[in-house]
């Protein structure tokens, strides 16, 4: 007999046995146990199946189904700039340390620290009193070298007279018209030396050189100041009108050029560093002549009148320079273009409230509007939000932006 038939026997033997014990019920359930576990799990897999074709099929059924909100807005035909923005710094035409000529005490501070001056307006004052005494050294110098002049004149008038008698030499005459001549000279020195103190004098009243803002007092009232000294008093600061130097690719600069040799006065515009906020308008006053071999770029200083002082002098801001204008182009927002490894695209909404995915060739962008070459005409509808959820031929429906909460009273 062979193995199987052995095992056979052992099972009947054991079935057998299981009768006669009043046990052969549960040999039977745990018999059949495995195929009731297999046929459970063939109908729990058979639910799972029919449950996800289901909503395959609804997904499937998206596009000619319920409707997607999204946000829309019509393609217009208009003008838009070409602008370069690069990052710039405030700069005061000229900015000058205001120093004193001359040595002495600082008896007073005329100004107020950041305040507005005058060109010519009273700063500070130092002790005059050294320079008045000089003043009246060199007029008391002078009064006695004109009265010695004086007294030689005479003495050369009288010895002329005698030459002419024959009554002294030539030689008296002569050394006695020098002797005047001395004097002559040391009254012109006298005279300088007056100049000089006077000089000195005004000096010690310190002014401003030029108009603008004065910055913080770097010296206080009572020190000792000289004309060696390398910080000064205080720093004078013109802002109106000021000038903002930014830089921008070297590879734009022909753009710039270009319209430069037009005669075209190029507008600039100045923005703080998060670009949201315009702080000046102005225009462009030099181009630098060489390209910073460093960074690629080349320098351009505009002009400001900075009439409301937005502008600061070492203040950062974005400048945007203006090169072109785009007339009677296609524009669209922004958010509307969309990109994929094809190239750019939009959804543009039928007549039928369906999309259609349309590629479109972008000919500039400047901030939150695009200038379309190709792909879109004025009057057709795109889509700006909702993006995400579109394909083609989906089923869309337009929502109105919401606009401003009214406030409650």
């Amino acid at each position: 007999m062979n193995a199987n038939g052995t095992e056979n026997d052992t099972a009947s033997f054991e079935f057998q046995k299981a009768a006669e014990n009043g046990t052969g019920g549960w040999v039977r359930w745990r018999a059949w146990w495995p195929l009731a576990g297999a046929a459970l799990l063939g109908i729990g897999y058979v639910v799972f199946r029919s449950l996800s074709g289901s909503d395959a099929g609804k997904s499937a059924e998206a596009p000619g189904g319920r409707a997607v909100p999204v946000l829309a807005i019509t393609a217009k035909k208009g003008d838009l700039g070409v602008t370069l923005t690069g990052l710039g710094t405030v700069t005061a035409l000229n900015t000058v340390t205001v120093k004193s000529r001359v040595d002495g005490q600082l008896l007073r501070v005329a100004f107020q620290e950041g305040q507005f001056v005058r060109q010519g307006e009273l700063l500070a004052e130092i002790d005059p009193r050294p320079f008045q005494v000089q003043l009246m050294q060199a007029e008391g110098q002078m009064a006695k070298d004109r009265a010695a002049f004086q007294n030689a004149t005479m003495d050369l008038q009288r010895l002329q007279a005698l030459v002419q008698q024959g009554i002294i030499s030539r030689q008296q005459l002569d050394t006695q018209t020098s002797t005047v001549v001395q004097f002559e000279a040391a009254l012109k020195a006298d005279q300088a030396q007056i100049e000089s103190a006077k000089l000195n004098l005004t000096y010690s009243r310190i002014t401003a050189p030029i108009a603008g803002r004065v910055g913080l007092r770097l010296v206080d009232t009572g020190n000792m100041v000289r004309a060696s000294d390398a910080t000064g008093i205080a720093v004078i600061a013109p802002v109106q009108p000021i000038t903002v130097v930014f830089t921008i690719p070297a590879d734009s600069i022909q753009q710039v050029l270009a319209q430069s040799r037009k005669g075209k006065k190029l507008q600039v515009e100045a923005f703080d560093r998060d670009l949201k906020t315009r702080l000046a308008s102005g225009s462009v006053l030099a181009i630098d002549n060489q390209v910073d071999p460093a960074t690629g770029t080349v320098r351009i200083k505009a002009l400001f009148t900075n009439d409301d002082s937005m502008l600061y002098p070492n203040q950062f801001v974005n400048a945007r320079l203006l090169v072109d204008t785009l007339v009677g182009s296609t524009l669209v927002p922004t958010a509307a273009i969309q990109r994929s490894p094809q190239g750019t695209f939009v959804y543009v909404v039928k007549a039928d409230s369906t999309v259609e995915m349309r590629p479109v060739e972008v000919q500039t962008t400047e901030g939150d509007n695009s200038a379309i070459r190709s792909g879109i005409a004025p009057g057709e509808t795109l889509v700006t939000d909702g993006l995400e959820k579109l394909r083609p031929g989906s089923k869309v429906k337009i929502a109105k932006p919401e606009g401003p909460k009214k406030s409650g009273r």
